[in-house]
């Protein structure tokens, strides 16, 4: 037996005991690896210096080092959505905002939510003037209807933009003194976050696309600017997604095609994403970390299966409107890909596409039962993805391969510098087997002297632009024309 000895250590052996912690310590805690300008310097005079002088700070942004996962409860199941009286009568509520548009409002599923409200007495009004694809000035009209009512609860029946209005309903109404621009995305707003908890909102989405009812994101066209922005904070997301295959039975072939692309490049985009631990800066309070944070561990396994299930039903969706098994898979991926997305983010077909629809040259998309010229959002966003994924294939090879595998491609002798190509091929081949969809910007109206307008309306989509792999962000010229040469590619495919 031996026994311990204790030694007061000597001066050699602190130092050798330094040497071992700077040497093992990840990331390096040495003064040479934190503050460049003192290497060579002996550290027991820096670290005397420092007890004497004030440490200069650096102050380089750090990288993230965490991530969030946050997301709406969801209720899933064909004919669910006549439970949603019970479930205000659960939560208190006295007074129900529901929100729709005039195409809804004659459906079934506003029918199965007004017999449920009035079975449980829950007293509630209707606004039915939310706008498809909603622009700044629909959305203060709403907000102008709500606030007088007052109400303590909100429920959303509709698609995307009818969930998105009522998110901002919702939030202008339970922050009234607020400028409108305040918590709307930076630059083109002041990006402020939600800070206060908002009223409760259920939203029962008649279409399989946007995942808003996932999401704490919020989506419209400001006007002023010719680009789409919007809000985005997790204090947004419904409280409950009431997801009910029988409401989308009732979508047209062009709305299940382009909700369907929505699905599809929410899905890659997440997937293809920066990892959140490359995104800069981390937050001072984790208040203000974003939504898009990323991809993460987490989101990649929703945004994955989001975009097999896509892939795999999205043409029968919207070839055959009575395809009940297709239907509820893209409503069930539309959710999927919502969780992905609503925590990883989107990147550049989103970023792109804003101005594709702010922009629209006189477009009217078939299908869609509107006056006005509209290029639906799912089309926005995808008719750019076949040259998006060219370009962002070299950032990770590994994942544009398996994302290229999950459209039926064969990578097993693919060489890792072709993956970007190997995607956007068969995205393209996809998009054209789908069938009634714009060969590229051309067919939309879109020609090279627009493309300079393009770019300028994509730039301050900062919030997303930040999540794409090899775009040159801190070199606003280089982005340019990045972002031109994209614009370019994608005029055909």
């Amino acid at each position: 037996m031996v026994s311990a000895i204790r030694v007061a250590p000597t001066k050699a052996t602190r130092a050798l005991n330094l040497l071992r912690t700077v040497q093992y310590t990840h990331p390096p805690s040495c003064p040479c690896h934190s503050n460049p300008g003192h290497h060579h310097q002996n550290p027991f005079a820096i670290n005397q210096a420092r007890r004497s002088l004030a440490t200069p700070v650096d102050h380089a942004p750090q990288k993230e080092y965490a991530f969030e996962m946050a997301a709406s409860s969801i209720r899933f199941g064909p004919g669910c959505t006549k439970e949603v009286g019970m479930d205000f009568k659960n939560m208190g509520a006295k007074k129900v905002m529901v929100v729709t548009d005039q195409n809804v409002a004659k459906l079934d599923a506003m029918k199965q939510v007004s017999e449920g409200l009035g079975r449980e007495g829950i007293p509630f009004e209707v606004y039915s003037n939310s706008r498809v694809e909603p622009k700044d000035s629909s959305i203060k009209e709403a907000i102008d209807f709500a606030k007088p009512y007052q109400p303590d609860a909100f429920l959303a029946v509709g698609g995307g933009s009818v969930i998105d209005t009522a998110k901002l309903m919702n939030l202008y109404t339970s922050n009234p003194n607020a400028e409108f621009l305040d918590f709307v995305n930076a630059p083109l707003g002041l990006g402020k976050p939600i800070q206060n908890k908002l009223k409760p909102l259920i939203a029962v989405p008649t279409t399989a696309g946007t995942g808003s009812e996932t999401t704490g994101t919020a989506i419209f066209d400001l006007v002023s600017k010719r680009a789409k922005t919007g809000i985005a904070h997790r204090n947004l997301k419904p409280t409950l997604g009431i997801c009910d295959p029988l409401n989308t039975r009732t979508m047209p072939s062009a709305v299940h095609a382009s909700s369907g692309l929505d699905v599809l490049c929410h899905s890659l985009e997440s997937w293809t994403a920066i990892p959140y631990y490359e995104r800069v800066p981390r937050p001072s309070n984790p208040i203000n970390r974003p939504a898009y944070q990323g991809a993460n561990p987490i989101s990649d396994i929703f945004s994955l299966q989001a975009l097999r299930d896509t892939v795999k039903y999205l043409p029968r969706a919207a070839k055959d409107p009575d395809d009940f098994e297709a239907q509820s898979k893209m409503l069930l991926a539309a959710t999927l890909a919502g969780v992905g997305f609503g925590n990883a983010g989107v990147h550049l077909c989103h970023g792109m596409s804003y101005p594709i629809s702010g922009q629209n040259p006189g477009y009217q998309h078939h299908g869609y039962q509107v006056t006005a010229p509209i290029i639906p959002h799912g089309v926005s966003v995808a008719v750019t993805s076949p040259a998006v994924f060219k370009f962002t294939g070299a950032s990770n090879p590994e994942r544009h391969l398996a994302a290229a595998e999950a459209f039926g491609v064969d990578v097993s002798q693919v060489k890792k510098e072709s993956a970007g190509e190997v995607l956007g091929e068969a995205l393209a081949k996809f998009l054209v087997d789908l069938g009634d969809q714009p060969r590229g910007l051309k067919d939309l109206g879109f020609g090279k002297e627009h493309v300079n307008d393009l770019v300028e309306g994509t730039i301050p989509q900062a919030r997303v632009l930040m999540l794409a792999p090899n775009l040159e962000m801190q070199n606003v010229d280089a982005e340019r024309e990045q972002l031109r040469d994209l614009f370019e590619e994608a005029m055909t495919y």
